[in-house]
């Protein structure tokens, strides 16, 4: 996937607001729990529709009984789906799980690959999983994560003039920031959009980081009507 072009002052400006969120959230991290890449494959095509805290309530039985590629493999399909049922989707999920390990056996000797293009060929990860996998297990900067906290924080901020089309706003979020920050920008992102800047807000919170960088964040445009009715 190729940058936007982006000129030099829109790339000072998200320079400036990600060492802002650094010194905001100083240790970004994946909060799903894992202990290599193929349990974080697993997770990850788990998360899909569904939050990181249900997924790391299921994962320690899933991996206990089928912690290889080898084992999940073979595992009953009806049992897998019994372990991951409350994930949602969770038939076609425990699908994804089966054919993935089995795939990882059979082209790539029971490792998870390390190549968007290889991990684009198992079942269950898109871009968005391989972008995890090869960010967190790896530490390969290919392309960002765009999740629905990304996707909204990146229109808020003014980063992107896209709302809905992931693509092209994960086109718009390589081409402002450094590529060796791009795994650690979408932690950054996430911690902020699931704490002060949530989709709804009951009271706003007047973050700092909202009213520097926030040109269509809630919370800015509150205290805008809050400052022209005092």
């Amino acid at each position: 996937m190729k940058e936007a072009r982006k000129t030099r002052a829109q790339k000072d400006r998200a320079e400036a607001l990600l060492a802002d969120l650094y010194a905001e959230y100083p240790n970004p991290h994946c909060e799903l729990i894992h202990r290599n890449a193929f349990e974080l494959l697993c997770a990850t095509i788990l998360s899909a529709q569904c939050t990181d805290v249900r997924v790391n309530i299921v994962t320690p039985a899933l991996f206990e009984a089928y912690p290889t590629p080898e084992l999940m493999a073979e595992a009953p399909i009806k049992h897998l789906e019994e372990l991951v049922r409350t994930t949602g989707f969770y038939k076609n999920k425990a699908k994804s799980l089966k054919e993935t390990a089995d795939s990882l056996v059979q082209n790539f000797n029971g490792e998870v690959p390390q190549t968007m293009d290889e991990l684009l060929t198992l079942r269950g990860a898109a871009r968005k999983t391989a972008n995890v996998v090869l960010g967190n297990a790896f530490n390969i900067n290919v392309g960002v994560v765009v999740d629905t906290h990304v996707k909204r924080l990146a229109y808020r901020f003014g980063l992107t003039r896209e709302k809905e089309n992931t693509a092209r706003i994960e086109r718009d979020l390589m081409g402002l920031f450094p590529q060796e920050s791009w795994a650690d920008l979408s932690h950054l992102m996430i911690h902020h959009g699931r704490g002060p800047c949530k989709a709804r807000f009951a009271t706003p919170s007047f973050h700092p980081i909202c009213m520097k960088y926030g040109r269509r964040c809630t919370c800015v445009k509150e205290a805008q009507k809050r400052s022209e009715s005092s």
